[in-house]
């Protein structure tokens, strides 16, 4: 399935492989956790990372955004990996940026690692956005329905005849949706934790991110992630 179609509280909207959602009759594509200067923030406290996270992810970001020219994108909070990161920025990534940013109409949506954002970056912050019966924010609030989120990163594991396969994934009930973190450098967190499985209804599907198409699995099927 190279982009897996979802209903959520009456929207039907599109997972695709690179970890992004599309919601087409929005023309709007959104994105969670993207953690850009991740790399230089460990570098800072002692531990050597490549620096290239970020250039990564914006490359990456950039081949969706030619795929599927949406009108608006939707960045849902950790878009920097703290408050400091836009400065420390390189002026090629920092330009990247810049154009992908003027080339939409761009939403920030604040989250726990960059409650502010750099205002000569473009686009606009906000705390969270609602359109039609959908709400986006950073974290799930877990009330209601039509919740669309990030900040958990959330990864999964199925054992197959051959190996196990563990991956980021995007994780639905039908009433809430959690995306993967898009950033290079981002870890993840087991749907089967607590903090996502809480919540979601107990019957939900969890889709692994794949090369070039997703990989659906029912909760039944996982297999926790070992520590």
């Amino acid at each position: 399935m190279p982009a897996a179609p979802v209903e959520l509280n009456g929207a039907t909207l599109l997972l695709d492989p690179s970890g992004a959602l599309v919601w087409r009759d929005r023309a709007l594509l959104v994105v969670a956790d993207l953690h850009l200067e991740k790399g230089s923030s460990f570098a800072r406290r002692g531990t050597l990372l490549p620096p290239y996270d970020t250039t990564a992810t914006l490359e990456a970001l950039a081949r969706t955004l030619r795929r599927w020219q949406p009108r608006t994108v939707l960045c849902l909070g950790d878009s920097f990996h703290d408050d400091a990161a836009p400065e420390r920025l390189g002026n090629g990534d920092r330009s990247r940026l810049r154009t992908l940013v003027a080339g939409h109409d761009w939403i920030w949506v604040a989250g726990n690692h960059d409650p502010g954002l750099p205002p000569d970056i473009g686009g606009r912050v906000e705390a969270a956005v609602t359109l039609g019966g959908l709400v986006f924010r950073h974290a799930a609030a877990g009330t209601g329905a039509g919740e669309v989120s990030g900040h958990f990163h959330p990864k999964a594991s199925v054992a197959t005849r051959a190996r196990r396969i563990t991956g980021r994934c995007f994780v639905t009930d039908g009433r809430r949706l959690v995306l993967p973190a898009f950033g290079a450098y981002a870890g993840g967190l087991d749907v089967l934790d607590p903090a996502i499985a809480g919540l979601l209804r107990r019957r939900f599907l969890a889709f692994l991110l794949g090369r070039d198409r997703l990989y659906a699995f029912a909760r039944d099927q996982l297999q926790p992630i070992a520590a």
